[in-house]
């Protein structure tokens, strides 16, 4: 992909960061952290790393979190979080890989390779990990999101799609998806600008 659009590639190693934070985590606190804490220190690591690059050269980090991932609070604060501007922040998952696809279709050359949009999503930061092991799939949770976050202003045959999609998905995994979006608050608050798409985005938009 980098080399398709012309950016710059590093890899950086966050192994030796990565061991020496867990251990101290044991010493300071006398446990051993947990999955979670485990996961968003990688994530917190590679934040870090990406900000001292914008530092040293002046550049802008883009956050990457998209709306569905935002919307229920699936991101890092001071990880993947960071950044001084939010490109596809009011953009579900699915429209991100409809968008790229359209990308491919226009250009008439494949872009972003197909092996990134066949992969399923993950975060990356377990063996074997996938955002469907704590979401629902994307197209059902972002059929919910769109009728608890713009409900009132969709379309009607948009509206009427997502009804039908979430009429099929238990009552508790609906209602557990609103719950997210609620506690997920204080985090879309710390997050940098989103570029606005929809009738109702986050940010003065969703207030």
């Amino acid at each position: 992909l980098c080399a398709n659009l012309g950016v710059k590639l590093f890899e950086a190693s966050i192994g030796e960061e990565f061991d020496l934070a867990r251990k101290r985590f044991e010493v300071d606190f006398g446990e051993v952290p947990v999955r979670l804490t485990l996961e968003n220190i990688q994530a917190r690591i590679r934040g870090r790393k990406l900000m001292e690059v914008s530092n040293q050269t002046g550049a802008l980090v883009l956050s990457t979190g998209n709306k569905s991932e935002m919307s229920v609070g699936y991101a890092t604060l001071d990880g993947d979080m960071n950044g001084g501007l939010n490109l596809i922040g009011d953009l579900y998952k699915t429209e991100v890989y409809r968008l790229a696809r359209y990308i491919n279709e226009h250009t008439g050359r494949e872009v972003i390779p197909t092996s990134i949009l066949d992969k399923a999503p993950s975060a990356e930061l377990s063996p074997g990990q996938k955002d469907s092991d704590a979401l629902p799939d994307y197209p059902q949770l972002d059929a919910v999101l769109r009728l608890y976050i713009e409900g009132d202003v969709l379309p009607a045959a948009q509206h009427a799609e997502c009804e039908a999609t979430v009429s099929r998905m238990p009552l508790e995994e609906v209602e557990r998806v609103k719950r997210l979006v609620d506690r997920a608050e204080y985090k879309r608050r710390q997050a940098p600008p989103i570029i606005r798409m929809h009738a109702r985005a986050f940010g003065d938009g969703r207030r």
